[in-house]
């Protein structure tokens, strides 16, 4: 009977031990804050350049979100921002007490992709239209935006995003050059850049007066990717339509957007640039991954980059199909 309690014991003790050394394990494991940052920082930044979602909140967002990815969320999913399933969600689901119990939330399959996704999100949202009237720096005015139109449930979300943005001073990476202002650790870039609207009058937008995002006229936000100035087509809309607000004509407009068929429109939601495309991109990243159904003009609507100058980059004949998974130089 001794001998058994003992082994009793004895197994009790051995079980704590390994429960012990597991906590440890998963502690040294445990992503630091500071790892996170160094792991993610480019494709913040490359969103930022993209769609203009501040990297800085970007990077916040995530921090909270998924606790530096160290979230069951964020590990078993890989969604590092807490996004939902909604009724537009085609993809994987996995379901997690939060607001209520056993809520939808989108599953990835890379982390990669959840962080594309949380920058189409903001981006096709009409709920956040109104964040993109600020500019990329002003990380503040995002913070109470995301709070404001609903993000999250939490009264001090706006808050914590700042604080965490400041502690870590992430509003670096939304200077140029931002990952070496931060790796140098220096303060310069930490003034905020005040963002005003210029006002629009009369019956077309004065092509002078276009800011970093502009509400304009009839509705247009006037939007730029690679500095290059476009618009969202309306249903309906047409090239002639679009040129006679904006002062150009149709036939430079479909010059500007490579639209070669005389008989081609620009469809609800399409960019329309109103002024010519760069030959190259001018932000950090360099390769375009394809998804399914992408063509060189696509690219070339979504990088601000002429369709001749990617088929040049890439040895590309004119009307070459691309394949999902196709790299595409883009500087």
């Amino acid at each position: 009977m001794i001998v058994f309690k003992k082994a009793i014991v004895l197994g009790v003790l051995l079980a704590m031990v390994g429960l012990a050394t597991e906590a440890q394990a998963q502690q040294r494991t445990r992503q630091t804050r500071a790892e996170y940052i160094e792991r993610y920082k480019s494709i913040a930044i490359g969103d930022m350049e993209r769609y203009g979602i501040p990297a800085s909140i970007t990077l916040a967002q995530g921090i909270l979100e998924s606790d530096s990815g160290n979230s069951r969320l964020a590990l078993q999913s890989n969604n590092h921002f807490g996004i939902k399933c909604k009724s537009n969600w085609t993809g994987k689901r996995v379901y997690h007490d939060d607001d209520a119990k056993g809520e939808c939330f989108r599953s990835y399959a890379s982390v990669e992709d959840s962080y594309r996704d949380h920058a189409e999100f903001l981006d096709q949202s009409p709920r956040y239209d109104s964040l993109f009237s600020y500019a990329p720096t002003d990380y503040r005015s995002w913070a109470r935006g995301l709070k404001a139109a609903g993000y999250a449930t939490a009264l001090d979300y706006a808050q914590r995003l700042i604080r965490i943005i400041e502690d870590n001073r992430l509003y670096l990476f939304d200077q140029p050059d931002g990952s070496n202002l931060h790796k140098r650790g220096s303060s310069k870039g930490h003034a905020r850049m005040q963002h005003v609207d210029k006002a629009v009058s009369g019956d077309a937008v004065d092509p002078d007066n276009y800011g970093v995002t502009i509400n304009a006229h009839y509705g247009y936000k006037v939007l730029t990717a690679n500095g290059v100035h476009y618009v969202l087509a309306k249903k309906g809309d047409t090239y002639e339509r679009i040129g006679d607000l904006f002062r150009v004509s149709a036939r430079n407009l479909r010059k500007f957007n490579d639209a070669n068929d005389p008989q081609l429109q620009p469809a609800a939601g399409m960019a329309v640039y109103i002024e010519r495309k760069k030959k190259r991109w001018t932000g950090n990243l360099t390769r375009h991954v394809c998804r399914t159904g992408e063509t060189v003009r696509s690219v070339g609507q979504i990088y601000g980059i002429r369709s001749r100058s990617i088929e040049k980059m890439n040895g590309l004949p004119s009307g070459a199909t691309l394949a999902a998974g196709t790299e595409l130089r883009i500087r």
